[in-house]
C-alpha cells in the first residue's frame, strides 16, 4: 500500500510503498477514506521522542471495516469507523474503574514480541505510531482503537472525533467537569481549542472566552460560541480575563503548550479553579509554580491525555450530537490534500485561517 513515513527526525514527511499484513487476533483491517493532520504528528516528527523509525505517522482516521481478526467481537465488516489513539487493554484496575486513557498495559494492543510486524518495508519493520498509522491507504488497528459511528456522518468529518474532537471537548465534559453557570477560558483558538469552545457550549458554561494572538481565529472562535475574545498580542490576556470575569475563570484551558501561555493560564485562573494543559510546543519546556500561593488560592494545576476519553462512549454522543446540528464540525475542515502533500499541509496551518487539514485522497 502507499503511504507517508517519517524516515528521520526532522526530515519530514516522504512517499512510500509498503507492506500491511493481514489481521490476527483482536486486529481490524481497515481502508481509510479520510486522516487528519494534527500537531502532535508534526511535533513527534521533529523532537526525538521514542517513536521507531521509519513509522507511519497520523492518529485520526476514519475508514471502511474490510477485514476482522477472528477474536473480534465488537466491529464487523462494512462498520464505518474512527480511530482513537486511545490504547487501552480493558483489564487492569485503571481501565476497570472507567479510566481507560490511564490503561496500565497500553501495549497489549499492539502485536507481541516475536510476531511479525504489521506493517514493513522490503522486510524491514515500519513502526506505527499510536497503533493506527493513518498516514497510509489502511491501517490495522485493535479492534478497542476503533468505534463504529453511523454512516450518514461524512469521513472527514468522522475522522477528526478521534482526536481533536475528544480532545478539545473532552478537556471541558470529561477532565475539568464544567458545570451550567460556570466561566472558562480557551488559551489557543485553533482546531481543537474551537472544539473545547464547542463542549463548553454542550456543557452550559455561560462565559467562554477565547485567548489568541490571530483575530482571524478569534473570528472563528466567536462563531463556534465564545462570548469574549482577547487578543493577547493587543492586551495582556490576564489583566483582560479578571476583568471579564470579575475574579477569574473556573476553568482555564492551555492548548498552546509554552511556558509563558502556562503561567499566563494559572493566573487566570479563579481561587478554586484549575488550569488544565493539553497543547505541546516544546516537549522540554517547564512551568515555575509558586508552591504557597498554589496552597492559598486552593488552584490546581492537571496536565490532560486525550481529553480523559473514554472512546466509545464519547465518540458516538459527539456523532450524534453533530447529527443532531448541536454540534459543529463541518466549520473545522479547512482543506482536503492527498496523501502525498503532508508536507504541504503541514505547512498550510501555519496559516490562521486554516483550521484543520485532512487528507480524503489516497
Amino acid at each position: 500500500m502507499k503511504a507517508t513515513l517519517v524516515r528521520e527526525i526532522g526530515a519530514g514527511f516522504v512517499s512510500a510503498d509498503i507492506d500491511i499484513a493481514a489481521p490476527i487476533g483482536r486486529e481490524v483491517l481497515v481502508d481509510i477514506k479520510a486522516s487528519g493532520l494534527c500537531h502532535t504528528d508534526l511535533t513527534m516528527s521533529r523532537f526525538e521522542m521514542g517513536n521507531p523509525l521509519p513509522g507511519v505517522f497520523g492518529h485520526e482516521l476514519a475508514g471502511v471495516v474490510t477485514q476482522v481478526g477472528p477474536a473480534v467481537t465488537e466491529i464487523a465488516v462494512g462498520d464505518h469507523v474512527v480511530g482513537c489513539l486511545v490504547q487501552y487493554c480493558g483489564a487492569c484496575e485503571k481501565c476497570l474503574s472507567g479510566k481507560v486513557f490511564q490503561c496500565l498495559h497500553p501495549e497489549t494492543t499492539l502485536r507481541a514480541e516475536g510476531d511479525a510486524p504489521r506493517l514493513s518495508e522490503n522486510g524491514s519493520p515500519v513502526g506505527q505510531a499510536f497503533g493506527l498509522g493513518g498516514f497510509a491507504q489502511q491501517a490495522l488497528v485493535h479492534e478497542n482503537q476503533l468505534v463504529k459511528v453511523p454512516d450518514e456522518v461524512p469521513f472527514a468529518q468522522a475522522a477528526l472525533l478521534g482526536c481533536g474532537v475528544v480532545t478539545g471537548a473532552g478537556s471541558v465534559l470529561n477532565t475539568a467537569d464544567v458545570q451550567a453557570g460556570d466561566s472558562i477560558v480557551v488559551i489557543g483558538a485553533g482546531g481543537v481549542g474551537l472544539n473545547a469552545i464547542n463542549g463548553a457550549l454542550v456543557a452550559g458554561a455561560t462565559t467562554i472566552i477565547a485567548v489568541d494572538i490571530a483575530d482571524d481565529k478569534l473570528d472563528k472562535a466567536r462563531e463556534f460560541g465564545a462570548t469574549h475574545v482577547v487578543n493577547s498580542k493587543e492586551v495582556d490576556p490576564v489583566t483582560a480575563v479578571i476583568e471579564i470575569t470579575g475574579r477569574g475563570a473556573d476553568a482555564v484551558f492551555d492548548f498552546v503548550g509554552t511556558k509563558a501561555v502556562a503561567e499566563q493560564g494559572l493566573e487566570m485562573a479563579a481561587p478554586g479553579g484549575g488550569l488544565y494543559l493539553i497543547g505541546v510546543i516544546d516537549p522540554t519546556s517547564h512551568i515555575d509554580v509558586h508552591q504557597v500561593g498554589l496552597i492559598g488560592t486552593q488552584k490546581r494545576i492537571q496536565g490532560v491525555y486525550m481529553g480523559s476519553t473514554t472512546a466509545k462512549r464519547d465518540i458516538p454522543m459527539y456523532a450524534k450530537l453533530y447529527l443532531e446540528g448541536r454540534f459543529e464540525l463541518d466549520s473545522l475542515l479547512s482543506k482536503e490534500i492527498a496523501l502525498d502533500q503532508v508536507n504541504e499541509g503541514y505547512d498550510s496551518l501555519r496559516d490562521p485561517n486554516i483550521t484543520r487539514v485532512v487528507i480524503t485522497s489516497f
